[in-house]
């Protein structure tokens, strides 16, 4: 099992490589931006990228299986809403690319407290499942992650390349 994520983990850096290299093959410097801010917008299903304002990029978004609403508790399969901030970055997910997202913030943490209640945790940017549980219809038209933003793999590499830690980000209704 440490061979297989090794071996992903290379074919993920591969990708990233390659979109690189595409255009310094093409005589041009890479035309990514970076983004200062991300903003997703969950009644939409569409995530932002902006620098000063300015929309660089634009995704179509998938959500947590109850996407109505703040995340509450763990295991609630909602997405949270608030201020947050991109604290890390991982090749070696379960998912092609993740993002971490810095829930829960100190709100989060002391709603769960008061419902005495895990405000549960890893909320992630990612791609597509490695190893996927169903057919890819399931994962292109409707909401699926336990409470994570979900986007397509060439997305995902887009959204790599234009952010780094930490970008700020706004999860609104």
């Amino acid at each position: 099992m440490g061979m297989l994520r090794f071996l992903w983990s290379l074919s993920v850096l591969a990708a990233l490589a390659a979109a690189g290299l595409a255009h310094a093959q093409n005589g041009s410097a890479p035309a990514y931006e970076m983004a200062d801010r991300i903003l997703v917008e969950k009644s939409e299903r569409k995530m932002y990228l902006l620098k000063a304002g300015r929309v660089l990029r634009e995704f179509d978004i998938a959500l947590g299986l109850a996407p109505r609403g703040h995340k509450q508790r763990a295991g609630d399969f909602k997405t949270p809403e608030g201020l947050y901030w991109i604290e890390a970055r991982n090749t070696a997910s379960d998912y092609f690319l993740s993002l971490k997202i810095s829930y829960p913030n100190e709100q989060d943490r002391a709603r769960a407290q008061a419902l005495d209640v895990s405000p549960g945790g890893q909320i992630m940017i990612h791609g597509q499942p490695n190893e996927p549980r169903y057919d890819e219809n399931w994962y292109k038209y409707g909401d699926w992650t336990d409470g994570c933003i979900a986007v397509s793999n060439s997305d995902m590499i887009d959204i790599w390349l234009m952010t780094e830690v930490p970008t700020p980000i706004e999860i609104r209704p």
